[in-house]
């Protein structure tokens, strides 16, 4: 038992204890002359989960004795049954009562709020309810606050407060932690008239939290009650403890949830004892990081405290400093040192509460098989069933896409309950017919006719099908039915094709966790109202977003990763403090919707800072710990990242104590993270050195080179021969994408298809008649072939406007369209080689001769660009002559003419003088000749119009590992 005394009994281990060892030690030493009974009757309350296993762990593997009763702040059953309080209303029930609540608002007021953060509204708002009720503060205090000189934004604000008040109202069931409070108001009710005879400790909580505080000063008053605080800074001097009285300044600060908690209880520093003798692993460090902590306004007290510290070397000689140049160099630093730690036999903790930072370092680790243990686990949506509900949920927002549907089919979910291979093959072959062929946004005839292709994909199409009818649904439904279509999607989907259950989709520990939420939310679905699909899909991945999941694994027993909270219950031997970067440790408090920090104080909630404070507390025990490596990178993704406020006041405050030996143990502590920098470069240089890549021009066998090529395939002959060699030796040919944008390209074969229909009934009515002909077919092509609404008007826009000039220019030319789009070729003699060309259009002119028509969506080529590199036209020309594009025979050209339909629209002509044309031919005849030498190679970008532009094989070549100042390697293939 407590020996009597007068006032709350408060006691406390420092920084850098193992707080659950050192607690368990604590409680042997003080009651070992009790009975074994009566320590069975002893009852302690810890915060965590982690701190409830490691206090009884600790008690375990002592001496013998009967277990005390080691409980959670929130489990509290018998009190409850004693306050006759009916059971919580499940979080997910309020927030779906709150949505619906908040869209019928939004119905009304659609200024207040998009409606895709309908559930980030009411989740918000939940939060605010539970804060609200932890503080025992009503809605009245809130919507009651004298602000007249508040913001339009206070006055939307309160259109959703005043929407949580009706949950305030009395006979409304509590939420979780409303009912909280009150059981604890309850208990501690029942204690003031009949306290318990045995000892009640609450162990390891800060009292950070308004119910938790008032259990803590239930237990506090109690006549055999104790609290035993942790990470609790014995070196503060009183003068320091006085400047923690305001809140508005001294709520960031790692000490101030017990100066609060002292002053509740009227009590000061000089009452609170040590619970236990073990010792702090260093209590100059604890020093010297109290003296960095102390709140901004009287840093001055560097100053006149710092020369009193110990020689710092010494309080610094067990912790080093890591500032990597990025966050990939400070992970495989930190993997590095976690390897030493498991070979060594050491038990090393990471605490970060970078998430992206941990992932990295388990990636590094896994190099040399280590599995850490992670207690964070990772977030259902980034889970294999997790993406794929996510995924099934999209299908039903949009038209849908082949992107979209390839997605889910390739989602190795997907078809897990049948023969998964044949599912991949027949995905595989989907996948390339829609590339090729298209639409983009295919229909069950689109799929069927894919099916007719591939016989054997027939039952497979046909389950396809079958599935994707469940899309076919209306706008807007009520949650439950959203919910039950969705998951049976989702599960014919993974059943596949002569599946059988429902696949993969619920088997792991993700899967049975996303089972639970979806049973869970399919129990509650009826409190949500109705929703359109884009709000569902908005729900349920906030949903998921919301559940942590951990898979099973076989990890290292000494090497763990924490979040900032394990701080408090480490017991390890080495401690990495990872991320230490502001914004990310300490993370910026979440922006209010609600309040500001005035509104808050005056309301009686907490500030923002209170999260910070937290984590101040968190870094001042982690870094007490015996070692300590601290870890920054320099930069993040995207610009220079800023160090801590801790960090940043510890390395201020070091190099303004030159007498205590500040600056030379800074050094030191850089110096040792320097060699863990240099091991972490030698890991990452590659073995051999990685010769620079050459502009490659490989040399084929002649044999192996084409015997024939169309006219435009000339001009990239001259521009990039590369792309001649991978297309036509290599056969490779760039796939088509599945999003396929409305690209130049396609806005070129929109246009001739416009244009080619239009020509092939040559006008003989009027001017406005053939106007209305053309923005006809126009809106007939782009109805057809264009799925973007967006390039479907500015298109059609662009052919509106150079319609006029178009009909007036050909009127002046005076031609007839005689060739459209027809295939024709010629064969060289010396050497052999067909050449083949497919001209848009070739008008008959007056006198008998021909005009040979190209039409560009952009700025056509200069006559000078014609006669070195754009030999399409001329070409053409030449094959004209030679009888080779029609089928009138060999006839004379008269010219070329390209058509821009750009903004200005240009026309670029250019007459045939007598001999140009052989020419012409006689340097395609040099050109192909040269080409037919083993000795010429196809060299990458030989000409490009602009250094900016790109090829299809631009990466095949390695172009921007060397610049078009190197010259080409030829290099004998085949």
């Amino acid at each position: 038992m407590f020996e009597p005394g007068q006032g709350p009994r408060l006691f406390a281990l420092p920084p850098g204890v193992d707080f659950p060892r050192a607690f368990a030690a604590g409680l042997r030493d003080r009651f070992s002359t009790m009975d074994p009974e009566a320590i069975a009757r002893i009852q302690i309350f810890v915060n965590t989960s982690r701190m409830q296993s490691r206090v009884r762990e600790a008690l375990i593997n002592g001496p013998a004795l009967l277990l005390p009763r080691i409980r959670l702040v929130t489990d509290l059953g018998a009190a409850a049954a004693l306050a006759g309080l009916p059971p919580a209303v499940p979080p997910l029930r309020r927030r779906l009562e709150l949505t619906r609540l908040i869209s019928a608002l939004l119905d009304r007021q659609p200024s207040l709020a998009p409606r895709s953060s309908l559930y980030d509204l009411a989740d918000s708002l939940a939060n605010l309810m539970d804060e609200m009720q932890g503080e025992g503060v009503n809605p009245d205090k809130i919507t009651g606050l004298d602000l007249q000189d508040a913001s339009g934004h206070w006055q939307r604000s309160l259109e959703f407060i005043k929407i949580v008040q009706q949950f305030f109202a009395p006979g409304q069931p509590p939420d979780t932690h409303a009912r909280q409070r009150l059981v604890i108001e309850a208990l501690s009710a029942n204690w003031a008239e009949t306290p318990p005879d045995h000892p009640v400790i609450v162990a390891g909580s800060t009292g950070s939290r308004g119910a938790t505080a008032l259990l803590m000063m239930a237990v506090a008053r109690l006549p055999q009650g104790a609290l035993v605080l942790p990470g609790y800074d014995f070196a503060m001097p009183p003068a320091a403890w006085n400047d923690l009285a305001d809140a508005m300044t001294a709520e960031d600060h790692p000490q101030f949830r017990f100066r609060r908690l002292m002053d509740r209880l009227q009590v000061g520093p000089a009452d609170v004892r040590p619970w236990h003798v073990t010792p702090a692993p260093n209590a100059a460090r604890n020093g010297l990081i109290s003296l960095s902590l102390r709140p901004a306004p009287v840093t001055d007290q560097w100053m006149s405290e710092g020369p009193d510290l110990a020689a710092l070397s010494e309080a610094t000689a067990e912790m080093t400093l890591i500032e990597a140049a990025s966050p990939r160099t400070e992970a495989m630093a930190i993997a590095l040192i976690l390897r030493e730690a498991a070979e060594t036999d050491t038990v090393a903790a990471l605490i970060t509460p970078d998430r992206t930072l941990a992932r990295q370092v388990m990636a590094a680790l896994d190099r040399w098989g280590i599995i850490a243990d992670d207690s964070a686990g990772r977030p259902l949506t980034l889970s294999a069933p997790g993406r794929f509900l996510r995924h099934s949920a999209d299908l039903f927002l949009h038209k849908l896409s082949a992107e979209t549907l390839l997605t889910v089919l390739k989602h190795p979910v997907t078809g897990s309950g049948g023969d998964r291979g044949l599912h991949l093959l027949h995905s595989r072959n989907l996948e390339l017919h829609l590339r090729r062929h298209g639409p983009h946004f295919p229909r069950p005839t689109d799929l069927l006719a894919f099916a007719a292709r591939q016989p054997a994909a027939t039952a497979w199409v046909d389950w396809l099908i079958a599935c994707l009818a469940a899309l076919e649904c209306g706008p807007e439904a009520a949650l439950s039915d959203h919910v039950a279509r969705h998951i049976a999607l989702s599960e014919a989907l993974a059943r596949g094709c002569e599946g059988s259950g429902t696949g993969a989709l619920w088997q792991t520990t993700a899967g049975e966790e996303a089972w639970r939420i979806v049973q869970t939310l399919t129990q509650e679905a009826g409190h949500g109202g109705s929703f359109n699909t884009y709000d569902y899909a908005d729900l349920f991945s906030a949903i998921l977003s919301r559940n942590p999941t951990r898979d099973p694994v076989l990890a290292h027993p000494r090497i763990l990763i924490w979040g900032t909270l394990e701080a408090r219950v480490q017991g390890a031997d080495l401690v990495i403090l990872g991320g230490l970067n502001e914004g990310m440790w300490p993370a910026k408090p979440p922006p209010d919707p609600w309040m500001n920090r005035a509104m808050r104080l005056q309301a009686g909630l907490v500030l923002p800072e209170r999260q910070i404070g937290l984590s101040a507390h968190d870094y001042q025990q982690a870094i007490a710990a015996p070692r300590v490596v601290v870890t920054r990178s320099l930069r993040d993704a995207e610009a220079e990242a800023v160090p801590s406020r801790w960090l940043n006041r510890l390395i201020n405050l070091m190099e303004g104590l030159p007498d205590t030996g500040g600056p030379m143990a800074l050094q030191q502590m850089k110096d040792r993270g320097a060699i863990w920098l240099g091991l972490a470069a030698a890991l990452e240089a590659p073995a051999v050195p990685v010769a620079p890549a050459i502009r490659p021009a490989p040399r084929p066998p002649v044999a192996q080179r084409p015997q024939g090529l169309f006219v435009t395939d000339i001009t990239r002959l001259i521009r990039d021969p590369y792309a001649i060699y991978a297309r036509h030796i290599l056969r490779l040919k760039p796939l088509d994408p599945l999003h396929q944008p409305p690209s130049a390209r396609e806005r070129g074969s929109t246009l001739h298809l416009i244009l080619e229909g239009f020509i092939h009934r040559w006008p003989t009515e009027s001017d406005v008649q053939a106007r209305a002909r053309l923005l006809a077919v126009t809106d007939d092509v782009l109805s057809t072939e264009v799925p973007w609404p967006a390039a479907r008007r500015l298109w059609r826009a662009r052919i509106e406007r150079v319609a006029d000039w178009l009909l007036r220019q050909d009127a002046k030319r005076g031609g007839t369209p005689a060739i459209i789009e027809k295939t024709g070729s010629v064969l060289l003699k010396n050497p052999e080689f067909r050449l083949s060309a497919r001209p848009d259009r070739i008008d008959i002119l007056p006198d008998g001769r021909l005009l040979i028509l190209d039409y560009k969506t952009g700025s056509p080529p200069t006559v000078k660009a014609q006669e070195a590199f754009e030999k399409q036209l001329l070409l053409q020309a030449a094959m004209a002559e030679r009888g080779g594009l029609t089928e009138l025979g060999a006839t004379e050209v008269a010219g070329t003419l390209y058509i821009g339909l750009g903004n200005p629209p240009k026309e670029q002509a250019m007459d045939i003088e007598p001999g140009v044309l052989d020419q012409v031919w006689g340097e395609l005849s040099r050109l192909i000749s040269s080409f037919q030498d083993r000795a010429q190679g196809y060299s990458s970008r030989r000409a490009m119009h602009k250094a900016g532009f790109s090829g299809d094989y631009d990466h095949l070549a390695r172009y921007g590992e060397w610049d078009m100042s190197t010259l080409p390697t030829g290099e004998d293939v085949g």
